[in-house]
């Protein structure tokens, strides 16, 4: 672990810093900071140059670091990432596109992935992922589609897309890259939430193992590495790395935490070492766990047996909690008020949650008896009578007359939503989470989507990206 190891050699040793952080390791730190989080954790938040390592770089542990991080992940080049995955998407397409490009996209993208196609200025195709329609649930690009969509646009330069999605299903993977590199396309894959993938076989195909020639991932969402954290691997030739290298540089800070970059390193190690017993022990608990939930009456979960999907992240659960009477609004806040259960994610048919490495059987055994407690105390409720998710068939693509980047950068104005409809947004209105964008720059704007974002906001939707996230009005391209 070179990180690591330069972290250490630097903690053992009484240096007197004269560079950055101001802090000096916590001498200079708010007490109540200290108090909250411990005077190690100051003495240890240390720069990469200057403390992990020489300042010029001569022995360059991040480098190191990353090749190891190639070898884990099966790539041929790994780039250890303290913006999250959102800077890997950016660096992705600022390195391999050009203002102007066609690129093949899923709709359901991450809010990120919309900001990378404002910032390029690419042109993107939307493809909308297949849905289950009784439940309104993503189900995955086809690589039928993704034929379709090249044989319509044969001068696209990139196929990108999100597997996993926010709620667990994996795109087929190998057949799309096999239908892309026929036509001469590489595949970019936005893989946040399958940082574990790579390393147990009974999870789904890693983005890496089914040949896709860019992938970022997130390994601190479902691995045990610091907020922030993430890994954008490449292989094959039709990605140009040194080019990557230096757009990496560009999207992410001149600063890095050490500590957020160690944490990658150490969790690397981990997985490498320990990963498939880790996760093998975690499989179990959602194995079990899933089977004491689908006994509460008034709740379903949504997985890849409801859904008849054979690529699904058993790792992620989908709770509908409509059916006993109360939005996922309303259970999540009863959750983490009352339980002090935190969900990952809500809407108003559900809530989102996933295990990882962390978790023990306490915290799960928490969890279920939550959900037993709210089931028993809404019983006779009557169902509320919606399907509408926050990454279902709201998110389809309509009618796009301008690129993302030239509305967002057009002369605009606020209107009320009634007035809205047949506009064309300047606006990115995103639920958060799950951070996919309901409308778009450069979309002309559905009613249904309006009355959906009222309908989700009157229940206490965050609303990320637009001008005005109360959605009393949105940005519209002046006429």
């Amino acid at each position: 672990m070179p990180i690591v190891e330069g972290m250490q050699w630097y903690a053992a040793r009484d240096f007197a810093s004269f560079a950055t952080p101001g802090h000096r390791r916590g001498s200079g730190t708010h007490p109540d900071l200290i108090d909250l989080f411990g005077a190690k954790a100051w003495s240890l938040d240390i720069p990469v140059s200057g403390g992990a390592t020489d300042v010029h770089f001569i022995e360059d542990v991040v480098e190191q670091a990353e090749a190891l991080g190639a070898d884990a992940w099966g790539a041929d080049h790994c780039h250890y990432l303290v913006n999250g995955s959102s800077a890997g998407n950016l660096a992705f397409f600022l390195a391999h596109l050009n203002p102007g490009d066609r690129v093949i996209i899923s709709r359901d993208i991450h809010k990120s992935l919309m900001t990378a196609l404002i910032h390029t200025g690419v042109q993107p195709i939307y493809v909308a992922p297949q849905l289950h329609a009784e439940l309104d649930f993503g189900i995955g690009i086809d690589p039928a589609q993704v034929e379709r969509a090249i044989a319509a646009n044969p001068d696209a330069r990139l196929i990108a897309l999100v597997s996993p999605s926010y709620s667990g299903v994996s795109s087929d993977l190998e057949a799309i890259a096999e239908v892309a590199h026929r036509h001469g396309v590489p595949v970019y894959v936005d893989e946040a939430w399958g940082p574990h993938f790579h390393f147990h076989p009974g999870l789904p195909v890693s983005a890496m193992a089914a040949g896709i020639d860019g992938a970022v991932t997130s390994t601190h969402k479902a691995l045990a590495a610091f907020t922030q954290s993430a890994v954008l691997n490449v292989q094959g030739s039709m990605i140009n790395n040194p080019r990557l290298k230096t757009t990496v540089g560009m999207s992410q800070t001149t600063s890095p935490a050490a500590y957020i970059l160690a944490s990658i390193d150490a969790v690397r190690s981990q997985m490498v070492l320990h990963g498939r017993e880790m996760l093998e022990r975690t499989l179990e608990m959602a194995r079990a766990a899933r089977e004491r939930i689908r006994t509460i009456p008034g709740i379903t979960i949504v997985d890849g047996e409801t859904l008849g999907v054979a690529r699904y992240d058993p790792t992620k659960f989908v709770i509908d909690v409509a059916t006993m009477g109360i939005t996922g609004f309303e259970a999540e806040h009863a959750l983490r008020n009352r339980f002090h259960i935190n969900p990952e994610a809500s809407d108003l048919v559900s809530i989102v949650c996933f295990f990882t490495v962390g978790d023990s059987q306490a915290t799960i055994d928490r969890l279920v008896s939550a959900l037993e407690t709210m089931a028993r105390e809404n019983r006779g409720k009557p169902p509320i009578q919606t399907t509408l998710r926050s990454s279902g068939s709201i998110v389809r693509p309509g009618i796009q007359v301008m690129t993302p980047r030239d509305a967002f950068f057009a002369r605009s104005l606020p209107l009320p939503l009634a007035e809205a409809a047949g506009k064309v947004s300047a606006d990115l209105v995103i639920p958060y989470p799950p951070g996919i964008p309901v409308i778009a720059p450069g979309d002309v704007i559905e009613q249904h989507k309006l009355d959906y974002l009222a309908a989700g906001v009157a229940h206490g939707f965050y609303i990320s990206g637009a001008v005005d996230p109360e959605l009393r009005t949105i940005q519209v391209v002046a006429d």
